[in-house]
């Protein structure tokens, strides 16, 4: 496997000067995120505008309305949840049944490395009264598409993301199923692509193109993999999408979007479970317990960006007001970036690499403008928290 040197600023179009959002902890090398001339990011003003300017008594009518359009008469299922059973896609499916009436088919796309709490909380989720079907890929060829991921796109994450995007779509067509109902629109409510804000659901022409990183799945036969092993990460063809009717919608268009809120309602409501420690990288117990790589996902986004899962969470709880900047900036400044030890040599393992090799892939993906070496050790040029 060839490491080469990337380049981040051509890559992902970032901007060489660092700037950080007055209001929250996010930086604009979070791609596609924008600033206004204040200096803050799209995800504040989108905060602000949800909370000042939605009525969301009228979006829970539009809510009610687009359900019964699709609501079964002969109580088979009439909408498609993707749910691994953590607390976001449980607190919609949950919602959709109990509160709405409708009888969704709940679909997982199987972790790369299932953890014993995220099977646990699938299992209480599916025994709350859901029917189910898991997606579950050829070993041989994740481990090998994770690894080169890890490497081409510094994401050990994309070939689940794939599969997990694209896997209830499949599910959808083949079950004459034309509605899923996704959690939250990520590129609004986090910062990114503004264009669908103030539209319930995507375009299914070009679904995808953010999340696959400018990746189709197909792509990956440069790099060796077979059109059969990579068959199962692909969506139907759009010819079969369209023929479905098939659309996808964003629960949070609908209702006010809070993680945290999520997690209270699902510990209620299904019996979803934290672990006993804080997640690695962060100060957080409740949020993508489902994977055992999940923390190189995040480890690399810092490395790629210089923003790890610590100015994530602290970003979102700042705009839903459940702490300062400041504090968020400190608790960035403690876990943002913390080395995934606990699941390491199980990391190595399962991608076939050496830590000489580890450690090359890490530092191609660093990008000179971010990152500086002091006494032989790599810091990052600018930092939230050296405001305060």
């Amino acid at each position: 496997m060839k490491i080469l040197k990337k380049n981040l600023l051509k890559r992902y179009n970032l901007p060489r000067e660092i700037v950080f959002c007055k209001k929250c902890t996010m930086s604009n090398q979070r791609p596609r995120i924008t600033f206004n001339k204040k200096g803050i990011c799209s995800a504040c003003q989108f905060s602000e505008f949800k909370k000042k300017k939605i009525n969301w008594k009228i979006r829970e009518e539009h809510l009610l309305r687009m359900l019964d359009k699709f609501r079964s008469k002969t109580n088979k299922n009439d909408i498609i949840v993707p749910c691994s059973g953590g607390k976001d896609g449980s607190y919609v499916a949950h919602q959709l049944k109990f509160k709405y009436g409708m009888n969704p088919l709940c679909v997982t796309w199987r972790p790369i490395i299932p953890t014993i709490i995220g099977k646990k909380n699938l299992d209480n989720f599916i025994k709350t009264g859901f029917d189910h079907v898991l997606g579950v890929q050829k070993q041989k060829t994740l481990k090998r598409f994770t690894a080169l991921a890890t490497n081409y796109l510094g994401d050990p994450f994309q070939p689940f993301i794939y599969g997990q995007y694209n896997y209830p779509v499949k599910m959808a067509v083949e079950n004459n199923i034309s509605v899923m109902m996704y959690g939250e629109n990520g590129e609004v409510e986090y910062g990114g692509d503004m264009k669908y804000a103030k539209s319930p659901k995507t375009d299914m022409k070009i679904r995808g193109k953010h999340y696959f990183s400018s990746m189709p799945v197909q792509n990956w036969k440069k790099y060796g993999l077979k059109s059969e092993d990579l068959k199962e990460y692909m969506a139907p063809t759009l010819d079969k999408v369209m023929k479905n009717n098939t659309e996808q919608h964003f629960f949070s268009y609908y209702k006010f979007w809070d993680p945290q809120e999520n997690f209270y309602y699902c510990k209620k409501h299904v019996g979803f479970q934290t672990n006993a420690n804080r997640t690695e990288g962060t100060y957080t117990k409740f949020a993508s317990l489902d994977d055992k790589l999940d923390g190189f996902h995040y480890y690399l986004m810092f490395i790629k960006f210089g923003i790890g899962r610590a100015t994530s969470d602290t970003a979102h709880e700042i705009r839903d007001g459940k702490i300062s900047r400041k504090e968020g900036a400190m608790l960035v400044e403690k876990y943002d970036g913390e080395f995934p030890k606990k699941h390491y040599k199980l990391f190595l393992k399962y991608c076939n690499i050496d830590e000489d090799q580890f450690v090359e892939i890490i530092d191609s993906w660093r990008s000179p403008h971010i990152w500086k070496k002091e006494n032989r050790k790599w810091v990052l040029r600018k930092k939230v928290w050296d405001d305060y």
